[in-house]
Protein backbone atom coordinates (compact mmCIF):
# COMPACT_ATOMS: atom_id res chain seq x y z
CA UNK A 1 0.00 0.00 0.00
CA UNK A 2 1.22 3.13 -0.87
CA UNK A 3 -0.04 6.20 1.64
CA UNK A 4 -0.12 9.59 -0.40
CA UNK A 5 -0.74 13.22 1.08
CA UNK A 6 -3.63 15.62 -0.49
CA UNK A 7 -1.99 18.79 -0.88
CA UNK A 8 -4.56 21.20 -2.62
CA UNK A 9 -3.62 24.44 -3.89
CA UNK A 10 -3.42 26.80 -0.43
CA UNK A 11 -4.76 29.57 -2.69
CA UNK A 12 -8.25 27.34 -3.42
CA UNK A 13 -8.20 24.38 -1.41
CA UNK A 14 -11.09 23.56 -3.95
CA UNK A 15 -9.11 23.11 -6.94
CA UNK A 16 -7.73 19.41 -7.21
CA UNK A 17 -6.86 17.84 -10.13
CA UNK A 18 -9.49 16.50 -12.32
CA UNK A 19 -8.63 12.74 -11.96
CA UNK A 20 -7.81 12.53 -8.51
CA UNK A 21 -11.02 14.38 -7.69
CA UNK A 22 -12.72 11.50 -9.85
CA UNK A 23 -11.34 9.36 -7.81
CA UNK A 24 -12.19 10.48 -4.83
CA UNK A 25 -15.53 11.19 -5.57
CA UNK A 26 -16.04 7.52 -6.82
CA UNK A 27 -14.36 6.53 -3.81
CA UNK A 28 -16.81 8.64 -1.38
CA UNK A 29 -19.86 6.93 -3.76
CA UNK A 30 -19.08 3.39 -2.97
CA UNK A 31 -20.48 3.15 -0.08
CA UNK A 32 -24.26 4.13 0.53
CA UNK A 33 -24.49 2.76 3.31
CA UNK A 34 -22.03 5.24 5.52
CA UNK A 35 -22.96 7.95 3.65
CA UNK A 36 -26.43 7.41 4.72
CA UNK A 37 -25.15 7.33 8.30
CA UNK A 38 -22.57 10.46 8.35
CA UNK A 39 -25.43 12.54 6.26
CA UNK A 40 -22.40 14.72 5.25
CA UNK A 41 -24.13 14.66 1.65
CA UNK A 42 -28.16 15.85 0.64
CA UNK A 43 -28.55 12.86 -1.63
CA UNK A 44 -25.99 9.77 -0.87
CA UNK A 45 -26.93 8.12 -4.50
CA UNK A 46 -25.88 10.90 -6.45
CA UNK A 47 -22.71 12.36 -4.89
CA UNK A 48 -21.30 15.48 -7.00
CA UNK A 49 -17.64 16.00 -7.85
CA UNK A 50 -17.96 19.78 -6.05
CA UNK A 51 -19.57 18.32 -2.88
CA UNK A 52 -16.61 16.25 -2.15
CA UNK A 53 -14.04 19.11 -2.44
CA UNK A 54 -15.86 21.07 -0.62
CA UNK A 55 -15.99 18.31 1.94
CA UNK A 56 -12.10 17.74 1.84
CA UNK A 57 -11.78 21.55 1.70
CA UNK A 58 -13.77 21.30 5.09
CA UNK A 59 -11.29 18.75 6.46
CA UNK A 60 -8.29 20.83 5.46
CA UNK A 61 -9.63 24.08 7.20
CA UNK A 62 -7.65 22.74 10.07
CA UNK A 63 -4.59 23.95 10.33
CA UNK A 64 -3.40 20.57 11.67
CA UNK A 65 -5.20 18.85 9.39
CA UNK A 66 -3.97 15.99 6.94
CA UNK A 67 -5.78 14.31 4.57
CA UNK A 68 -3.68 10.85 3.24
CA UNK A 69 -4.91 8.89 0.41
CA UNK A 70 -3.92 4.88 0.05
CA UNK A 71 -3.21 3.75 -3.24
CA UNK A 72 -3.09 -0.40 -3.62
CA UNK A 73 -1.61 -1.40 -6.99
CA UNK A 74 -2.13 1.87 -8.92
CA UNK A 75 -5.89 2.11 -7.27
CA UNK A 76 -6.97 4.39 -4.68
CA UNK A 77 -8.43 2.33 -2.16
CA UNK A 78 -8.63 4.30 1.48
CA UNK A 79 -8.41 7.76 2.75
CA UNK A 80 -7.97 8.81 6.26
CA UNK A 81 -8.34 12.19 7.97
CA UNK A 82 -6.08 13.18 10.84
CA UNK A 83 -5.88 15.73 13.12
CA UNK A 84 -2.54 16.77 15.23
CA UNK A 85 -4.22 18.37 18.31
CA UNK A 86 -8.24 18.51 19.05
CA UNK A 87 -8.98 21.84 18.31
CA UNK A 88 -11.36 22.72 20.75
CA UNK A 89 -9.67 21.25 23.96
CA UNK A 90 -6.01 22.35 24.16
CA UNK A 91 -5.54 19.74 27.42
CA UNK A 92 -5.96 16.92 25.01
CA UNK A 93 -2.10 15.68 23.99
CA UNK A 94 -3.43 12.63 21.47
CA UNK A 95 -3.46 13.84 17.96
CA UNK A 96 -7.07 12.01 16.00
CA UNK A 97 -8.26 9.81 13.46
CA UNK A 98 -11.62 12.13 12.06
CA UNK A 99 -11.93 9.68 8.83
CA UNK A 100 -11.04 6.32 7.77
CA UNK A 101 -13.15 5.65 4.34
CA UNK A 102 -12.39 2.38 2.65
CA UNK A 103 -13.78 1.65 -1.12
CA UNK A 104 -16.86 -0.43 -0.64
CA UNK A 105 -15.47 -1.86 -3.78
CA UNK A 106 -12.51 -3.21 -1.99
CA UNK A 107 -12.96 -4.67 1.56
CA UNK A 108 -12.08 -7.26 3.20
CA UNK A 109 -8.74 -7.25 1.65
CA UNK A 110 -7.21 -5.63 4.50
CA UNK A 111 -6.97 -2.18 3.61
CA UNK A 112 -8.24 -0.50 6.15
CA UNK A 113 -5.89 -1.93 8.96
CA UNK A 114 -3.06 -1.27 6.64
CA UNK A 115 -4.09 2.11 6.21
CA UNK A 116 -4.55 2.39 10.16
CA UNK A 117 -1.44 1.15 10.60
CA UNK A 118 0.49 3.57 8.78
CA UNK A 119 -1.57 6.32 9.97
CA UNK A 120 -0.61 4.79 13.42
CA UNK A 121 3.77 4.65 12.34
CA UNK A 122 3.14 8.50 10.88
CA UNK A 123 2.18 9.51 14.52
CA UNK A 124 4.89 7.19 16.37
CA UNK A 125 7.42 8.77 13.93
CA UNK A 126 6.34 12.49 15.21
CA UNK A 127 6.48 11.11 18.86
CA UNK A 128 3.31 11.18 19.56
CA UNK A 129 2.17 8.22 22.68
CA UNK A 130 -1.65 7.88 21.99
CA UNK A 131 -4.12 8.02 19.40
CA UNK A 132 -8.63 9.20 19.56
CA UNK A 133 -11.13 8.39 17.55
CA UNK A 134 -14.78 8.24 17.91
CA UNK A 135 -17.43 6.01 17.18
CA UNK A 136 -21.66 6.34 17.62
CA UNK A 137 -23.04 4.01 20.37
CA UNK A 138 -24.83 1.46 18.78
CA UNK A 139 -22.37 1.16 15.46
CA UNK A 140 -20.91 -2.42 16.18
CA UNK A 141 -19.01 -2.52 13.21
CA UNK A 142 -16.61 0.22 13.83
CA UNK A 143 -16.73 -1.00 17.62
CA UNK A 144 -15.51 -4.41 16.40
CA UNK A 145 -13.25 -3.24 13.88
CA UNK A 146 -11.12 -0.07 15.56
CA UNK A 147 -11.36 -2.62 19.37
CA UNK A 148 -9.44 -5.49 17.54
CA UNK A 149 -7.04 -3.52 16.58
CA UNK A 150 -6.61 -2.52 20.38
CA UNK A 151 -8.32 0.75 21.13
CA UNK A 152 -10.16 0.94 24.04
CA UNK A 153 -13.17 3.49 25.44
CA UNK A 154 -12.12 5.98 27.43
CA UNK A 155 -14.73 8.20 27.54
CA UNK A 156 -18.46 8.85 26.33
CA UNK A 157 -19.61 12.18 24.73
CA UNK A 158 -22.46 13.72 22.44
CA UNK A 159 -21.57 13.92 19.03
CA UNK A 160 -21.20 18.24 18.18
CA UNK A 161 -23.24 18.29 15.19
CA UNK A 162 -26.42 15.87 16.38
CA UNK A 163 -26.14 15.56 20.30
CA UNK A 164 -25.44 11.43 18.93
CA UNK A 165 -24.17 9.89 22.23
CA UNK A 166 -20.88 8.40 21.06
CA UNK A 167 -17.61 6.97 22.90
CA UNK A 168 -14.52 8.23 22.47
CA UNK A 169 -11.72 5.38 22.25
CA UNK A 170 -8.02 5.92 22.36
CA UNK A 171 -4.63 3.60 21.51
CA UNK A 172 -1.66 4.17 23.12
CA UNK A 173 1.47 3.55 20.73
CA UNK A 174 3.65 2.87 22.66
CA UNK A 175 2.57 -0.28 23.85
CA UNK A 176 2.60 -1.66 20.44
CA UNK A 177 5.35 -1.59 17.83
CA UNK A 178 5.46 0.18 14.55
CA UNK A 179 3.72 -1.74 11.68
CA UNK A 180 7.25 -1.42 9.72
CA UNK A 181 5.21 -0.39 6.59
CA UNK A 182 5.91 2.61 4.16
CA UNK A 183 3.92 4.84 6.15
CA UNK A 184 5.44 8.61 3.73
CA UNK A 185 4.58 9.88 0.79
CA UNK A 186 6.76 7.04 -0.64
CA UNK A 187 6.45 3.63 -0.58
CA UNK A 188 6.46 0.04 -1.96
CA UNK A 189 3.49 -1.94 -2.91
CA UNK A 190 2.60 -5.20 -0.94
CA UNK A 191 3.02 -7.79 -3.20
CA UNK A 192 1.74 -10.41 -0.57
CA UNK A 193 -1.72 -11.48 -0.05
CA UNK A 194 -4.18 -8.95 2.05
CA UNK A 195 -5.63 -10.11 5.30
CA UNK A 196 -9.18 -9.84 5.28
CA UNK A 197 -10.35 -7.27 8.08
CA UNK A 198 -13.07 -7.92 10.29
CA UNK A 199 -14.86 -4.71 10.24
CA UNK A 200 -14.83 -1.90 8.42
CA UNK A 201 -13.41 1.49 9.58
CA UNK A 202 -15.76 4.55 7.63
CA UNK A 203 -16.30 6.41 10.44
CA UNK A 204 -17.26 7.50 13.80
CA UNK A 205 -17.42 10.75 15.24
CA UNK A 206 -13.94 12.35 15.22
CA UNK A 207 -12.07 15.30 17.32
CA UNK A 208 -14.64 17.57 16.59
CA UNK A 209 -17.79 16.43 16.38
CA UNK A 210 -19.24 15.49 19.28
CA UNK A 211 -15.96 15.61 20.03
CA UNK A 212 -13.56 14.67 17.40
CA UNK A 213 -12.26 18.16 15.50
CA UNK A 214 -13.73 17.72 11.82
CA UNK A 215 -16.28 15.96 10.17
CA UNK A 216 -19.55 14.73 11.14
CA UNK A 217 -19.24 11.03 11.14
CA UNK A 218 -16.44 8.59 10.57
CA UNK A 219 -15.21 6.39 11.93
CA UNK A 220 -14.48 8.72 14.71
CA UNK A 221 -17.76 10.33 14.08
CA UNK A 222 -19.29 11.30 17.45
CA UNK A 223 -16.11 13.01 18.86
CA UNK A 224 -14.16 14.78 15.83
CA UNK A 225 -13.90 18.12 15.27
CA UNK A 226 -15.00 19.22 12.66
CA UNK A 227 -18.35 17.41 11.78
CA UNK A 228 -21.02 15.83 12.33
CA UNK A 229 -20.21 12.61 13.99
CA UNK A 230 -16.69 11.92 14.31
CA UNK A 231 -14.43 9.52 14.01
CA UNK A 232 -16.11 6.55 14.44
CA UNK A 233 -19.19 7.25 13.32
CA UNK A 234 -20.12 5.68 9.83
CA UNK A 235 -19.30 2.10 8.82
CA UNK A 236 -16.50 1.09 9.41
CA UNK A 237 -14.00 -0.44 6.74
CA UNK A 238 -13.84 -3.97 6.60
CA UNK A 239 -10.39 -4.68 6.60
Amino acid sequence: MLIETLLPPADDPLALPAPVLLELTELYASDKEFQQLSGDFPDPEHIRPEQVAASLAEELSHPDAEVLLARSRGRLVGLAATLRHHPSRPDDPDPWIGLLMIDGRARRQGHGRRLTRAVEDRFREEGRTGVRLAVLRGNATAMAFWTALGYEVVDERPDLRRGRPTYVLRKDLLGEPGAGGQAGGVGSEEDGAEAAGGAQPGRGAGPGEGTVPGRGAGPDEGTVPGRGAGPGEGPVPEG
